[in-house]
């Protein structure tokens, strides 16, 4: 065989440990990763092999993966920890439902996937998402370099210490997110729950939908540009914020520095701080 002509694997099973160990320049199509051997690691440390068709019902199947591709395939809740330490990846058309599905990635893509897996994306870098849905907890905890367009995510606590991400035309409905997030730009997404963006440095929302309470509290260089907030009170609570948003909030309390502007508040809470509180809040 000449050097980096491509194989075809086709219409296999596999369950045995590390099956296709260091697998390089291969297809592997309708195949099945699954059975009694029950082994970890089928497609560990694979070089420049797509997987296209494919069912997956084992442990760690691509650690140390580069230059890899997956399309149509389906990764059940038995595949956990699915992509780990992986380099330039690109994962289309396919269910990821295991536990922990991608962490520690650099340059891994995603489009059009349907994700159930808790602890998501921990520590990655690099990481493109395109009309992905999600659930999960903990979603792309302490990673960097994110961009996100048209996903829909549904979970607890997301985005905590991410850094440098552009996230656009998405719809979270999540709990404590961006919390100690770095340099975030949220644009025409919808983003609903509890406690959003606590203790953030360099978040910015533009034309967005924000719902829940007690939101985006102990903030440095916050920004929103044409917000709407819905349901939002004690806003603001020792931030330094300029804010505009269209329509009311339901209360403000002791923002730190900054203006807030909005049509309509309908309490403005200045007192009881243990900081001074020097934020303007301007009724249109």
């Amino acid at each position: 065989m000449k050097q980096h002509e491509r194989k075809t694997i086709e219409n296999k099973t596999f369950d045995e440990e590390r099956a296709l160990y260091h697998l390089e320049y291969a297809a592997v199509k309708h195949c099945t990763f699954a059975g009694e051997a029950d082994g970890e690691s089928v497609l560990k440390e694979c070089r420049n092999v797509t997987v296209e068709h494919s069912c997956f019902s084992l442990r760690y199947p691509l650690w140390h993966a580069e230059n890899f591709s997956l399309w149509d395939c389906d990764m059940d809740e038995k595949t956990r920890a699915a992509f780990w330490y992986c380099k330039n990846g690109k994962i289309a058309d396919t269910r990821l439902g295991g536990i922990k599905a991608v962490r520690e990635c650099d340059g891994v893509e995603l489009y059009n996937c349907n994700i159930v897996s808790p602890e998501f994306g921990w520590r990655s870098k690099n990481i493109t998402m395109k009309d992905c849905e999600v659930i999960s907890e903990y979603f792309m905890f302490e990673s960097r370099r994110l961009n996100l367009e048209n996903v829909t995510f549904s979970g607890k606590y997301s985005f905590q210490y991410v850094k440098n991400a552009k996230i656009e035309n998405c719809n979270f409905s999540t709990k404590d997110a961006f919390w100690h997030s770095k340099n975030v730009t949220v644009k025409n997404s919808t983003l609903k729950g509890e406690y959003l963006g606590w203790y953030s440095d360099g978040l910015t929302l533009i034309d967005c939908v924000i719902s829940g309470t007690q939101p985006l509290c102990y903030c440095k260089n916050l920004k929103l540009i044409n917000c709407k907030m819905q349901g939002c009170d004690l806003a603001f609570e020792y931030s330094d914020v300029n804010a505009t948003v269209n329509g009311d909030i339901l209360s403000v309390k002791n923002p730190k520095s900054g203006k807030i502007v909005a049509d309509k508040i309908g309490e403005t809470i200045f007192g009881g701080s243990v900081i001074t509180c020097k934020g303007k809040v301007i009724i249109r």
